[in-house]
């Protein structure tokens, strides 16, 4: 999906070279295919298919050398097909036996990370798949690597408010709250989100303008009230990517329907490299956000 430039982030603030490695990773991996095959390394699909076969081998040697025995204990695989295996990696140049222990080489070591690299970010894809659908699939400052160990919170016919129930939990834990979003963090009539935003927290909330004067509406003097006090900033920007959250210890993503406005997914995380990448894109947005008049007329 094509996206007009004065929707892209204008502003990036520096990150810790992990972060920024990730993301220019991220960045980067629609033209990977474009770049193996100017240099002609294209991997034989059978052969990929083959060392992700073998990873748990291969993650078992990477913990520490094992000998044929202790594969078999530890894969629960019989004699011939530890036999199998190790002559299998062995013909990759994988591993090397010494001792008669198996241990990886350099490039077994190496490929052995790829490959669980490979399967956390499946996995991570698989869990988070309905946020995926939602999201913009453009956005550029979006990675995977930051959210594979998070908690992912999905409607259901019979529970369909369980990811407006996981971010109300959330900011009640909380003494500080950020967010942005293409339409309400919470639907309005949840007064137990708001009531939590104006008096509870130090909250700051970018909206579309005119979701912006919907929350200001319906709750005129609340709102009016928490941002006198110093507890609310309202900040408004054209154009938003998807919703994001900031708490105290957690950050957080959700996807929402795009006909009923509702919360579909909500996947948070407290992982480090997760909150530095939020507090880039956050300060990304807010550069680019108008900070409403301290006093609401009602």
């Amino acid at each position: 999906m094509d996206v007009p430039e004065d929707d892209q982030l204008t502003f990036n603030p520096p990150a810790s070279p992990i972060v920024e490695a990730v993301m220019q990773n991220a960045r980067n991996q629609q033209y990977l295919g474009k770049r193996l095959n100017a240099a002609g390394t294209r991997a034989d699909p059978d052969h990929l298919g083959d060392i992700v076969r073998h990873g748990p081998v291969l993650e078992a040697l990477r913990a520490e050398p094992l000998d044929r025995r202790e594969i078999e204990d530890r894969l629960d695989v019989s004699r011939a097909t530890s036999h199998r295996l190790t002559r299998w990696l062995d013909e990759q140049g994988f591993v090397e036996k010494t001792d008669g222990r198996f241990r990886l080489t350099g490039r077994g070591e190496a490929v052995t990370d790829e490959v669980l690299r490979f399967e956390a970010n499946v996995s991570t894809v698989h869990r988070m798949g309905p946020l995926l659908d939602a999201i913009c699939p453009h956005h550029a400052e979006f990675a995977i690597e930051p959210m594979i160990d998070s908690t992912v919170t999905v409607a259901e016919p019979t529970v369909p408010d369980r990811p407006a129930e996981r971010l109300i939990s959330l900011v009640g834990e909380s003494e500080t709250f950020r967010g942005f979003n293409t339409t309400h963090l919470a639907p309005l009539m949840i007064g137990e989100f708001y009531q939590r935003v104006f008096d509870g927290t130090e909250a700051e909330l970018i909206y579309p303008p005119d979701i912006a004067e919907r929350l200001r509406e319906t709750y005129p003097t609340r709102v009016t009230e928490a941002v006198d006090r110093g507890r609310l900033t309202l900040r408004t920007r054209e154009k938003l990517p998807y919703g994001l959250a900031l708490f105290d210890e957690r950050v957080g993503l959700g996807g929402y329907d795009d006909d009923t406005g509702l919360m579909q997914v909500f996947v948070d995380t407290d992982s480090p490299m997760a909150r530095e990448w939020a507090e880039r894109v956050y300060a990304s947005i807010q550069a680019d956000s108008t900070r409403l008049d301290s006093r609401i007329e009602q």
